[in-house]
């Protein structure tokens, strides 16, 4: 009976250490980041005994991608997934990775983020948050209407930003920068809000964009990252065996991340093609303008980064 009882408590007491967290996530359910992350939960779980579960909320439905961060900040929210770059107007150092062409293979976007990381992970310690991991997005291409040959043909058209490095690009091309969140691209769309976006060929599948796009031009003009957080209180409030546990969970995450973003790239040009886009190369004179407008952004960026921000350029550089 004595054991019975032991064991009985024993079970109570993991029942009330068990923790039932909550994320928000700012993508749909079927993105390869969101698979991804209810992917690590379930590892995380496996590996904690079921201490810790954690609810996955895709699409902005917890809380507007903007408010994911401070919501995590401020302990609303155990988790969070955040566009790295949609930071850039409190750190200009979350912006380098959305300025055209200063990273656009998946190579020189690994290089880039092994410079970014460390500071990323101290900024963000500073402010009672814990960084987990990264993946990237797809090399990111022009959506629209009708065939671009240069910035010209861009001048006035209304175009979606979906962070400040965008919207700035905008502006250098002549183009009236209008803020909307992927899930709300649709319907931008649809009532002329936006008539062209750079963007991921996988979010082009996501917002089925030949819906309302007829070319998709491969620019492969950045490759943002989003990143994968966790406020502070709620990591110390782990055991030491659960913090590992939830650690190595991020690390195959960030692996498996990066394989599955290549991946996808392929098979969301080949699904743009089948449904009826124009998947195209641009013009000589179209990258040209666009680079143009990437070294003034890149000259800006430096004169208002400071000197971490330009250590963590030229580590990039190799310099």
């Amino acid at each position: 009976m004595h054991k019975l009882g032991t064991a009985l408590a024993a079970f109570l007491l993991a029942v009330a250490q068990a923790q039932a967290w909550n994320m928000a996530t700012p993508y749909p359910p079927a993105n390869f980041h969101t698979q991804n992350i209810l992917q690590f939960v379930k590892e995380v779980e496996e590996a904690t005994g079921g201490r810790l579960k954690i609810t996955v909320h895709p699409g902005g439905s917890l809380f507007p991608h903007p408010q994911i961060l401070p919501a995590v900040r401020n302990g609303q929210v155990q988790l969070g997934e955040v566009l790295m770059s949609l930071l850039a107007n409190e750190n200009p150092l979350f912006e380098l990775d959305s300025i055209p062409f200063v990273a656009t293979s998946y190579e020189e976007a690994r290089r880039l983020y092994q410079a970014q990381r460390p500071e990323v992970e101290k900024w963000l310690a500073s402010r009672g948050v814990v960084f987990l991991y990264a993946v990237p997005w797809p090399p990111q291409g022009l959506y629209t209407k009708k065939p671009v040959a240069s910035a010209q043909d861009l001048r006035g058209m209304r175009f979606r930003a979906y962070n400040p490095a965008t919207a700035r690009l905008a502006e250098l091309l002549g183009m009236a920068p209008v803020q909307v969140e992927a899930a709300d691209i649709p319907q931008a769309f649809a009532t002329g809000i936006v008539e062209a976006m750079i963007t991921s060929p996988v979010t082009g599948v996501d917002t089925q964009a030949w819906d309302f796009s007829r070319y998709f031009h491969d620019l492969k003009a950045w490759i943002p990252k989003n990143m994968v957080v966790i406020g502070r209180r709620a990591f110390e409030s782990l055991s030491a065996q659960d913090r590992e546990a939830l650690l190595r969970a991020a690390r195959r995450a960030e692996e498996r991340g990066w394989r599955l973003s290549q991946e996808r790239e392929e098979v969301a040009l080949q699904t743009l093609a089948q449904r009826g886009m124009q998947v195209v190369k641009p013009t000589p004179q179209l990258m040209a303008d666009l680079k143009k407008a990437g070294d003034t952004m890149i000259l800006d960026w430096q004169r208002k980064v400071g000197a971490t921000g330009a250590l963590v350029y030229r580590k990039y550089l190799g310099r």
